[in-house]
């Protein structure tokens, strides 16, 4: 079939998709995609996982893991949402989305077993499968038929229950645990990370960054139940120091089995040397060997050629634009952090849009700490919350804001307002959703040529 062809066969997986209750639709129900997984004889068991979960630094700590593992010869899966563009980028293979035939084929071979379950859901009066349970099992079967040797498996939202959880991870990889989703995870810190320690299988090897107290304590004990082993960020391995270096940072990482000098980093900010150390430990308990450094040279390749698009990622130049993913206030607290770390400007314009079960007003107090103006629109989505809403906030903080009716005006703006100083850069915002309007925007605009306004 024609690539136009093979194209119009993946988006009609998607549409199909779309049809489904939507990927915010949660209910704590892992047994339903285990049981299509059942019926194709459990794909998930055929290769190893490494599954991750955590708040922020799920997607990039990933997306370190695949590409460590994939310099060291592995043949790599990588699931990972929600996607910016298209939805192939959420299934990898070897570090590239998904071919549409590829997605398309595994659907195909799906769907009957779809139709069966859906059939026996209804008879017991429940829900049909949902979006992220056949996005699940759809990257499961896409991985199996590849084949790979490892994947690595983002938790779509929290852990026990996630439909990612019917993998048994050799590895259960933990970034820092904040307050997100507190109405469908638990609204303390330690309720959390029980629903999130819930990815330990037994006999697992565990790896966490540093937590709070309450988070560190729910871990070990799921751990101890599990009869897991337990590596954790600050005692067993960490960031020894980092140093700024173009285009990202150099890295000391005490890993595991030894330290590793000068790896460089083609990320800013101090959060993702962090989830460096973090993936680099995840990577020692898979392959590595107890006592050993990793081969340099696969640790310097994978570090080197690892991308996370729309955290802190440039998409302009002349003025500088950034985009960055972060879409609750401790992911927001780590953008500011790193926009005055690893960026010489003296003003700040944020281009602001937020979905409405998001606390926007802890974002905004977060990112007033830089905002030098704020452009408030919101994300092409029913969920987003209303510019208006967004800019009372920034008012609130006395902070100078506009009101755009789109990111492609807002962005306008902003970019217009930054052309005026070369100590002005602009930093857009607040949702996933907002980020990968962004960077199609930046792209179809051709933002790198500068501002032409």
């Amino acid at each position: 079939m024609s690539e136009t062809g093979d194209r119009r066969r993946a988006d009609a997986v998607y549409s199909a998709l779309l049809r489904r209750q939507g990927e915010q639709w949660v209910q704590p129900r892992v047994e339903r995609t285990r049981r299509v997984l059942e019926l194709l004889d459990d794909p998930q068991r055929t290769y190893r996982v490494v599954h991750v979960t955590g708040t922020n630094g799920k997607t990039s700590t990933s997306r370190m893991i695949e590409s460590l593992l994939r310099a060291a010869g592995l043949r790599t899966g990588l699931f990972t949402s929600p996607h910016l563009v298209r939805f192939t980028e959420r299934i990898m293979i070897d570090g590239d989305p998904i071919q549409d035939a590829a997605v398309a084929d595994a659907w195909d071979e799906i769907a009957p077993f779809v139709d069966l379950v859906d059939a026996e859901l209804a008879a017991a009066g429940d829900a049909a499968l949902t979006f992220f349970e056949l996005l699940t099992v759809l990257a499961f079967v896409a991985f199996s038929d590849a084949p790979v040797d490892v994947a690595v498996v983002e938790v779509g939202m929290g852990g026990a229950w996630d439909s990612t959880n019917t993998a048994d991870g050799d590895v259960a990889v933990i970034a820092p645990v904040g307050l997100d989703h507190a109405d469908r995870l638990g609204e303390t810190i330690g309720e959390i990370a029980t629903v999130k320690a819930g990815i330990i299988k037994p006999g697992a090897a565990v790896v966490s960054a540093a937590q709070e107290p309450a988070a560190a304590d729910a871990i070990a004990r799921a751990a101890r139940a599990a009869e897991a082993s337990v590596a954790v960020e600050g005692g067993a391995f960490g960031l020894a120091q980092q140093r700024l270096a173009v285009g990202g940072q150099l890295l000391d990482i005490r890993g595991l089995g030894g330290t590793y000098e000068e790896v460089y980093l083609p990320l800013y900010g101090a959060h993702q040397g962090r989830n460096a150390a973090l993936a680099l430990a995840a990577v020692e308990s898979l392959i590595g060997r107890p006592g050993q450094t990793l081969a340099a040279d696969v640790v310097g390749e994978g570090f080197a050629q690892v991308t996370s698009p729309g955290r802190l990622q440039l998409i302009g130049t002349n003025p500088t634009v950034l985009v960055d993913a972060a879409h609750n206030p401790h992911g927001v607290h780590a953008l500011v952090a790193a926009l005055r770390e690893s960026f010489d400007f003296d003003e700040w314009g944020i281009v602001l849009g937020v979905l409405e079960d998001k606390d926007a007003a802890g974002i905004v107090a977060e990112l007033a700490a830089v905002a030098t103006r704020v452009f408030a629109t919101a994300p092409e989505s029913e969920r987003a919350r209303d510019a208006d809403a967004v800019a009372d906030l920034a008012e609130a903080r006395e902070l100078t804001v506009t009101v755009h009716p789109d990111l492609a005006d807002a962005a306008d703006a902003a970019r217009e307002w930054a052309a005026a100083s070369d100590r002005r850069a602009v930093a857009i915002a607040g949702s996933v959703v907002l980020a990968g309007q962004a960077i199609a925007l930046a792209e179809d605009e051709d933002w790198k040529s500068g501002w032409d306004g």
